[in-house]
């Protein structure tokens, strides 16, 4: 299970902490694959037999700070264990358009994995971190993950969001070390 985390709603499309759900609109634009509203649980998602696995992609649609209710009910569902998700997230201390993989580790003050580690019970799941910083000296965290891209920052992001589609196949195809080794 890949999850993408972001905010529903067109007012937080493009901001910052909306980069997860970008990364998946990315790569189901790739793949030609639509996502679908789950009817019997909060998110939109999809399914695509790539590198040699089934994945489903999630985007949860109960806002970041409730992440890993939607997380949670998926992983009972399909019963995987944390080692089958990977969850692409917003860090605002990596500069614009760097992404690091992470096997496991701390919230880092995020939200949205805040609640998926509270909801799974562990934070051994594989994140892969994408840079949307560096935030302005004495700006909010809130205002500046809710605010959008600047102009300059859009050829990095997009850059970005390509690139993370190369590191989720490394991930599925040969595990987390080595898209840490080739990416980080």
């Amino acid at each position: 299970m890949i999850v993408g985390l972001g905010n529903p709603g067109k007012d937080y499309r493009y901001t910052r902490h909306n980069i997860g759900f970008n990364a998946l609109d990315r790569f189901a634009e790739k793949e030609k694959m639509r996502f679908k509203k789950c009817w019997r649980f909060p998110a939109r998602t999809g399914r695509i037999f790539k590198w040699g696995q089934d994945l489903l992609l999630v985007k949860p649609q109960t806002f970041m700070n409730r992440s890993g209710y939607a997380v949670g009910l998926f992983m009972d569902k399909e019963a995987l264990s944390t080692s089958d998700v990977i969850v692409i997230v917003d860090d605002a201390d990596l500069p614009c358009g760097k992404i690091r993989v992470r096997e496991q580790g701390s919230a880092g003050g995020h939200n949205g994995l805040k609640s998926i580690i509270q909801a799974v019970g562990t934070d051994a799941f594989v994140r892969v971190r994408m840079g949307v910083g560096p935030r302005p000296s004495g700006e909010a965290l809130v205002n500046y993950v809710l605010s959008n891209f600047l102009k300059d920052e859009e050829e990095m992001v997009n850059r970005a969001l390509d690139q993370v589609i190369d590191v989720l196949e490394i991930i599925v195809k040969e595990g987390p070390e080595q898209a840490m080794s080739r990416f980080n």
